[in-house]
């Protein structure tokens, strides 16, 4: 997800359309069902689709809580977990997990 946000992120920058974008690399290995389903509502800001943030956070933790005691290093899935936090903290507690991108368009 946070792949996919920055992709959505990055072609907006960018000047680019969207679509066109999310179109071609669909076609090929970054194909998933995150990017069929969810980049329009991600490039609209629209995030009341799915697994709310808040739910996302608790599976984090015990996926954490649980690498700790395996002595698993799980660096990514800690960042995205902090990348979560700051969706929280913008009021995204209920916005689906899609809105990852929420936190890089801020201003």
């Amino acid at each position: 997800m946070q792949g996919l946000s920055e992709g959505v992120h990055f072609a907006k920058k960018a000047g680019l359309d969207v679509p066109t974008v999310f179109d071609v690399i669909s076609k090929g290995a970054a194909q998933s069902w995150q990017m069929e389903n969810r980049w329009e509502t991600m490039n609209a800001g629209k995030f009341d689709y799915g697994f709310a943030v808040d739910w996302m956070r608790k599976d984090l933790a015990i996926c954490l809580d649980q690498a700790r005691e395996l002595h698993a290093h799980l660096p990514v899935t800690a960042l995205v977990d902090q990348f979560y936090s700051e969706v929280q903290k913008m009021g995204g507690n209920r916005w689906d997990t899609s809105s990852l991108v929420a936190r890089l368009e801020r201003d």
